[in-house]
């Protein structure tokens, strides 16, 4: 067959990726003038807007696995992927009915403090330990699979450098530079650099998948419309393209990925941080409803492209030989077929940002427990001292910088573990074992201080034993999940008969219940100006982004990659621009008018 001819990346592109970095570079440093304190660091102060915090939430879940990884299943398996990819939607459901009220009532000023108030600190010590090594492999899995497409779309893969005896592939160049990067940003602005940035980048993702998905389908209907597209679609895809069938038929695979979704969009511990960096727990509530939407609407936006992609591109092992599995190569090659120059960089852009995102929230709630939870309880405890507000700022960038390192160096030697999808799957099975208690902590309060550390260390040692010894191996990661979610409860539930209230281990507790029995309710008629200013700097890079594409439109496109693609996105950005700059103008007013 012949192989289609993509638009490769160029000067343009890189200038446009090249402007991104700049931006969020800038935008962790105009960040830093906010953090007067660790609290404004770590928290926000408590004052982030639900909107930005709930954008901030979804973008930060909506990494390049799901451009990578996900598209990939979503190619090979057709609609059942929609069952798992939109199933976020049914988890943020729960938090908007119970969780996020109660994680604002905790009054947390660090994640895992929830753990120190309703076990004990030794559990959030332990916790502490057990979380670095994990957080690490996330943000390397993310480094490594946001790599995958950039560097295919930069023609990068069969790059090389050589520095002195070290000879380094585009591959791992480029993991290099996006980890400096991300590092930088997040470890400068804290908590406020990752809110910002990732309002940028949902911004990004939304204009580029907005533009993507009816030109994927007018494409295929060759001049006819998007309808016709479809009609192709339904026409030329395997039968059971639209059937359940592969794993997601499989009911086990789908309980365990729903275990999963559960756990991971309301107890992982960025979203707690989210959660308590809104001034109350009305607008925790409207941020997971937020998520709930967007967790909808987005995956099924390009779940559709991707589909598109199966008749467009019906042999991807022909195209991408190199590849472990091709299919994973599916958006990054609509997106170079189907977009002109300017767009190409603006598509690199939006992936980088998904992945950016995801990991810039790891960095932050892990420096918060390590700084929070960890060095200052030491610090007092060893000297009678506590430790300085500068003193926690550079500890905490410290952190970040070590745990950027150790990232890269893991996204280093993830390809010899597999597929990117695979590989994942296995890394969020064993995460289950830790969060299970935590959920099951919020929701069940007469346990002994030990419970968290007892369940989750022996679903952990069942789930690695099962592993071990090979059984079920063709269901290994509904296997984990399953079998953890299954003994923390057990564990768990059988340690209430140790409970004691009147152990003095547990006077936090009583606080604790205290709190989540009393709501928290912002100050009447406080508005943060501030908040408002924010909006003025994201609709002024929205202005920038806009203003460069819409001069893309005079660069030569194709009959397949027209330059009129760049004008509509350009004009999207600049009219969302406007907007977001005249709400910031329209909040400075009220703010000025309740003085």
């Amino acid at each position: 067959m012949d192989l289609p001819v993509f638009n490769t990346v160029n000067g343009f592109d890189y200038a446009l990726i090249a402007l991104y970095f700049i931006i969020i570079i800038y935008v962790g440093f105009y960040a830093a003038r906010r953090n007067k304190d660790t609290d404004q660091y770590f928290e926000g102060g408590g004052q982030i807007p639900w909107f930005l915090a709930g954008l901030s939430n979804w973008v930060s879940g909506f990494s390049a696995f799901m451009f990578v990884a996900a598209a990939g299943f979503t190619y090979q398996w057709g609609l059942g992927a929609a069952l798992l990819f939109t199933s976020a939607t049914w988890a943020y459901l729960v938090g908007f009915l119970y969780f996020a009220k109660m994680w604002r009532r905790c009054r947390l000023s660090s994640p895992l403090q929830f753990l120190t108030r309703r076990f004990s600190p030794s559990t959030t010590y332990f916790y502490s330990i057990t979380a670095i090594i994990p957080a690490i492999v996330g943000i390397g899995q993310g480094l490594y699979i946001l790599c995958i497409f950039v560097s295919t779309a930069l023609g990068l893969n069969d790059a090389s450098l050589t520095l002195g005896p070290i000879t380094l592939s585009g591959f791992q160049v480029l993991t290099i530079v996006t980890g400096f990067v991300m590092v930088l940003y997040t470890a400068v602005g804290g908590l406020w650099a990752a809110v910002l940035s990732d309002a940028v980048q949902g911004i990004i993702i939304g204009v580029m998948t907005i533009i993507i998905l009816p030109v994927s389908y007018l494409h295929l209907g060759a001049g006819e419309g998007i309808l016709a597209g479809v009609q192709r679609l339904l026409q030329e895809v395997p039968p059971d393209y639209f059937e359940l069938h592969g794993p997601v038929a499989n009911p086990w695979f789908v309980i365990g990925y729903v275990i999963n979704m559960m756990l991971g969009y309301n107890v992982a511990w960025h979203l707690v941080q989210r959660y308590n960096s809104v001034p109350d727990e009305r607008g925790a509530r409207k941020m997971a409803l937020l998520c709930c939407i967007l967790s909808f609407i987005g995956p099924l936006m390009w779940i559709l492209p991707v589909m598109a992609a199966k008749v467009i591109f019906p042999d991807m092992g022909a195209i991408w030989p190199q590849f472990a599995n091709p299919a994973e190569a599916s958006f990054v090659s609509l997106a170079l077929f189907l977009l002109p120059h300017g767009m190409i960089g603006f598509v690199v852009s939006a992936i980088l940002s998904a992945t950016l995102g995801q990991a810039n929230d790891a960095f932050n709630w892990l420096a918060a427990t390590i700084t929070r939870d960890i060095v200052v309880p030491l610090r007092l405890k060893l000297t009678g001292q506590r430790l300085g507000e500068k003193a926690q700022l550079r500890v905490a960038w410290t952190t970040m910088t070590i745990v950027g390192v150790l990232g890269v160096v893991v996204a280093f030697f993830i390809p010899r573990f597999g597929g990117a999808f695979q590989f994942a799957l296995v890394y969020f099975s064993l995460v289950a074992a830790f969060q299970m208690p935590v959920a099951l902590g919020m929701i069940f309060r007469r346990t002994p201080w030990w419970s968290a550390m007892a369940s989750s260390s022996a679903a952990l040692i069942v789930a690695i034993t099962l592993m071990v010894m090979d059984v079920f191996p063709e269901h290994d990661f509904a296997r984990n999940m399953i079998v953890e979610a299954i003994v923390a409860t057990l564990v768990f539930a059988a340690s209430a008969r140790w409970f004691r209230e009147d152990d003095p281990k547990h006077a936090g507790l009583k606080d604790l219940e205290r709190d989540l029995a009393t709501p928290v309710i912002a100050a009447e008629g406080k508005v943060d100006g501030a908040a408002m200013q924010v909006y003025g700097l994201i609709g002024s890079v929205c202005l920038i982004l806009g203003a460069v594409l819409l001069a893309c439109t005079f660069l030569p496109g194709t009959p397949t990659a027209p330059a009129i693609i760049n004008l509509i996105a350009g004009v999207m950005l600049v009219l969302l621009g406007f907007g977001l700059r005249r709400l910031a103008r329209a909040g400075a007013r009220e703010v000025t008018n309740t003085k």
